[in-house]
């Protein structure tokens, strides 16, 4: 419980005063959230004489204020990248880090429940698994059962989230607790709503092996299993990708958390994104099927197509998610046909421009060795990432509404025009 508030904020040895509630409607934030840049070393504060509360410099608030504003892309026509604080993930130096946590070393060590738990409270819940009620599960299964057949997992997923909104009639509490109870079910519902290619409708159990099912008609080994686990874990969450940034605006405009989510997965869909995954998985098939990848890399240059599975714009050096989900790989005996097909693609391509494999290309291997459908990747990448994306909108609620507002640069004709005149148009009989 926080400290009670004082009764006044009035001068206090000669500066203006604000109590927290003032405080954090200047800044535009929660109460909470004003006790947190106290902690984080943004904002001072002092206890009121002969009372329990604490008050604020007001110049120091409303410094924090501007800088906030100006930091979020509030400053009109500034032409600057949009930056927004978070202390979720840290990509730096070819290495990511949860909560200042090297994320390779928690997939590596825990599972996807387990990583999420600590990407959403700083904690660390051994054993953790998430259920969903059968009620949320059976109205998602039914919008999902009706799509068609050729329906994208980004489409499924989607219609599954929608659906468990309407079963949710608490959804629009954004609580913290609220929406971790949200996050808890939601993830489970999303994966439980996806058709089984293997008969196994089990609601139990850690989330991959319930998700495995989903996507791959074999059964399951051990070191397969782990390798699905560790790459849900690895993809939780990448910083401000262009689907975290959807779910941060919608967030924001304090859309629910699914509505956040729906956000996400309506922006998860792009070849660059989501969907890279699928092209690297065809590719590597394609290499499969004519034991060389010398001339399927020949025909996607020729073709003017930048070849799938290799790069990255933020790591100079090979993608960590890809060099430790390729450790796992070379754990399971029948992923060694396609791991060799994955190599020959960087060093054929190394050739040319000297590129890493990226994680989409590591998760090619896991799904084509597996027996899986191109799009499992997306699928995989989706149902990951949805953890983190519940993470984001957390951490925006905490912050002022509708701050991922930035102003347009207007460059069309100078104003005033006068009316446009209207079309004639004769119908033909």
């Amino acid at each position: 419980m926080r400290d009670q508030e004082p009764s006044s904020a009035g001068p206090v040895g000669g500066e203006r005063r604000l109590s927290t509630k003032e405080a954090a409607e200047l800044l535009g934030v929660k109460p909470e959230t004003v006790y947190a840049y106290v902690s984080r070393g943004q904002l001072s504060s002092r206890r009121v004489p002969g009372g329990r509360g604490s008050t604020f410099d007001a110049q120091e608030v409303e410094a924090l204020a501007r800088r906030n504003r100006r930091e979020n892309g509030g400053s009109p026509g500034s032409g600057g990248e949009l930056s927004v604080r978070t202390r979720i993930t840290l990509i730096d130096k070819d290495r990511y880090y949860y909560r200042g946590v090297d994320a390779t070393e928690l997939a590596a060590r825990h599972t996807y429940e387990e990583v999420a738990e600590w990407l959403w409270t700083g904690r660390l819940r051994p054993g953790v698994t998430f259920t969903a009620p059968e009620a949320s599960v059976e109205v998602a299964r039914r919008a999902v059962d009706a799509l068609p057949e050729h329906a994208a997992p980004a489409d499924r997923l989607r219609v599954a989230t929608i659906a468990a909104a309407t079963a949710d009639p608490l959804r629009f509490d954004l609580s913290e607790d609220a929406v971790l109870g949200t996050a808890r079910t939601l993830i489970p519902t999303l994966v439980a709503a996806l058709p089984p290619v293997r008969h196994d409708r089990r609601g139990k159990g850690p989330l991959a092996h319930r998700l495995w099912t989903r996507l791959s008609g074999r059964p399951a080994d051990e070191a397969s299993l782990r390798a699905l686990d560790a790459a849900l874990a690895l993809l939780v969450d990448h910083d401000l990708a262009a689907s975290t940034l959807a779910v941060r605006v919608a967030a924001s405009a304090r859309a629910h958390a699914y509505a956040a989510v729906s956000a996400g997965l309506g922006v998860i869909e792009g070849p660059l994104h989501g969907a890279a995954s699928g092209l690297a998985h065809r590719l590597l098939l394609d290499v499969l099927d004519h034991g060389d990848a010398a001339p399927v890399i020949a025909d996607e240059l020729r073709a003017g197509r930048r070849v799938p599975g290799l790069g990255h714009r933020l790591y100079s050096g090979e993608d960590p998610r890809a060099r430790a989900l390729f450790g796992l790989l070379e754990e399971i005996p029948r992923a060694e046909p396609a791991l060799a097909a994955a190599r020959d693609i960087v060093a054929t391509t190394a050739r040319h421009t000297p590129l890493h494999a990226n994680v989409d290309l590591a998760l090619a291997v896991l799904t084509a060795s597996s027996g899986m459908l191109a799009t499992a990747g997306e699928t995989i990448f989706a149902v990951a990432r949805t953890a983190g994306w519940i993470a984001h909108a957390l951490e925006e609620y905490g912050e002022r509404p509708l701050r991922m507002r930035p102003s347009g640069l207007y460059t069309g004709p100078k104003p005033p025009r006068p009316l446009p005149e209207e079309d004639l148009w004769t119908p033909r009989e």
